[in-house]
């Protein structure tokens, strides 16, 4: 009779064994070439971001990562000039790195001479350079360059930013780490209905205005009620403008949504008015969202205007 084949415990693998290793991504670069800009792109890929994370604290977090990420396993560091030592104490810390549980990736930023100066002069911010006296702002960036030119050298990928927009910026950003992300962040609908006579709804990307279809408030059965109440929906159901409208809607949201989204914007607020938000939008609203639910988008709704008096 066979002998059952016993595992010893200690031959099992160990969690820091399975554990895979964290990914970072350290932030570096030229003042003013959109270190922060890059950082809130990884923030919505789903990394945890520090900005001008001094080295005293760097250090710590690269050798004993698990310790002080709280089970964290994507995060994103900036660091540069500001922090004191910078460029002659990051290329040893990295140096340093434990592969096995740190995966780094330094991206370094730049931009030309041009672009810099114009971005400081339209900031109206000081180079951290410009500190000294005398010390003119091109003088602050050709010297800044000199410094971080061994650090450029060492760097796993280079973004020169001088002609990016955000837009611009957060497809490279994608385009690069996304591939790491645990899912593709999703584009949020947020559809809201509102009266005109209220005002307009504050960040409104799309506005449309259905004034024009027939108003139950001057129906004396529907005017207490609303656009989520059955008999108001079919009042607007019963011309024919009411369905055409909706359709028309929702095939221009259709179109235009996947573009939104490939430009890799998070948010989209879709307000839709007509007097006072009671009745004709919050019906239309409603129709949309179900619609646009059922083609797989995430949809919020809000109904502004439903609580308040005519």
């Amino acid at each position: 009779m066979p002998v059952p084949r016993i595992v010893a415990a200690d031959t099992a693998p160990t969690e820091a064994a399975t554990r895979r290793p964290i990914r970072l991504a350290l932030i570096t670069g030229l003042s003013g070439s959109g270190k922060s800009s890059v950082a809130k792109c990884f923030e919505d890929l789903g990394y945890y971001c520090m900005d001008n994370l001094p080295l005293s604290l760097l250090r710590p977090l690269l050798r004993k990562p698990q310790e002080h990420l709280g089970g964290r396993d994507r995060v994103a560091v900036v660091t540069d000039v500001r922090a004191p030592g910078f460029a002659q104490e990051l290329p040893a810390l990295l140096r340093e790195v434990d592969e096995t549980s740190i995966e780094a990736t330094l991206l370094f930023l730049e931009a030309s001479d041009e672009s810099l100066m114009r971005r400081f002069s339209e900031t109206r911010r000081r180079h951290p350079l410009t500190l000294e006296v005398g010390t003119s702002l091109h003088e602050a960036i050709v010297e800044e360059r000199r410094l971080l030119a061994h650090l450029r050298g060492a760097a796993d990928m280079i973004f020169d930013t001088s002609e990016w927009s955000i837009h611009e910026i957060r497809r490279q950003v994608w385009e690069r780490f996304s591939e790491d992300a645990p899912e593709r962040p999703l584009l949020v609908v947020s559809i809201n209905s509102f009266g005109f006579k209220h005002g307009i709804p504050y960040a409104t990307d799309l506005l449309f205005d259905v004034r024009f279809l027939e108003n139950p408030y001057f129906v004396p059965d529907l005017r207490a009620l609303t656009g989520r109440d059955a008999r108001v929906v079919q009042y607007l159901e019963s011309g024919t403008e009411f369905n055409e409208l909706v359709g028309r809607i929702e095939d221009l949201l259709l179109f235009l949504l996947p573009r939104y989204r490939d430009e890799k914007r998070s948010y989209l607020t879709v307000a839709v008015g007509c007097t006072g938000g009671r009745h004709r939008s919050v019906a239309v609203c409603e129709r949309l969202a179900h619609r646009l639910g059922a083609e797989g988008w995430a949809v919020r709704v809000d109904h502004r205007d439903l609580d308040k008096e005519e």
